[in-house]
């Protein structure tokens, strides 16, 4: 049966389920809009800034969102919301499959198949954008996950917006299949790496969600 994975207590904000890992983004850019919002009757300048302080803290609302999610049934899934940016065969035998985020995509990344997390390695890097080719040497978290397929990679790679990346769970814990295991702020990308044999079941150009969209074919 799918079932949805829920994770460490996370931030929240009206009744709306946002990522662990928001606060320090959203909560000024929500009481500036409420503090203009409060003032504009009596203020100009507050009436000027009420508006765009409204739309910013709209669009981080959406942006934070973290909706819960029945996870597909399958050996990989998806480990984040985006677009099928590259479907790469690596000289180990192992294929790559990278996925870009937009700004407009959820950013909470999950685990692709149950399993240990022996590996949690910050790389310092840049921030060029995700779809850039020169974004291999952007700033990244690389995981490495204990499963039943062997040991899968997977790297969160930050954007040209993108400034952090929030790891949820540290290495030696054990993770469900579709557990939140981690966030980037804003546009950016994953890639996962499938072990040699394990054949592919998306393409290029094709929309993916994160713990629902199956990565493999049987």
């Amino acid at each position: 049966m799918p079932h949805s994975q829920t994770s460490a207590p996370r931030d929240s904000l009206a009744g709306v389920r946002l990522a662990r890992g928001a606060s320090p983004w959203l909560l000024p850019t929500v009481a500036t809009a409420a503090v203009s919002l409060l003032r504009a009757r009596r203020s100009g300048a507050a009436k000027a800034v009420a508006a765009p302080a409204t739309a910013l803290a709209a669009g981080m609302l959406w942006f934070f969102r973290d909706p819960e999610r029945e996870i597909t049934r399958g050996r990989v899934i998806s480990p984040a919301d985006g677009v099928v940016q590259s479907i790469m065969p690596w000289k180990d035998g192992r294929t790559r499959v990278a996925i870009f985020m937009s700004p407009l995509n959820v950013h909470v990344n999950r685990a692709p198949l149950s399993g240990t997390v022996t590996s949690v390695e910050h790389v310092p890097g840049g921030f060029v954008p995700a779809f850039n080719k020169e974004s291999e040497n952007n700033e990244r978290v690389v995981w490495h996950f204990d499963t039943e397929l062997g040991d899968i990679e997977m790297i969160q790679i930050a954007g040209a917006v993108a400034r952090r990346i929030v790891p949820y769970v540290p290495q030696g814990t054990k993770v469900e299949q579709g557990e939140r295991v981690g966030l980037i702020r804003f546009g950016s990308r994953v890639d996962l790496y499938l072990p040699e044999g394990v054949e592919v079941d998306v393409e290029v150009g094709q929309k993916t969600v994160a713990g629902v969209t199956r990565i493999d074919r049987d």
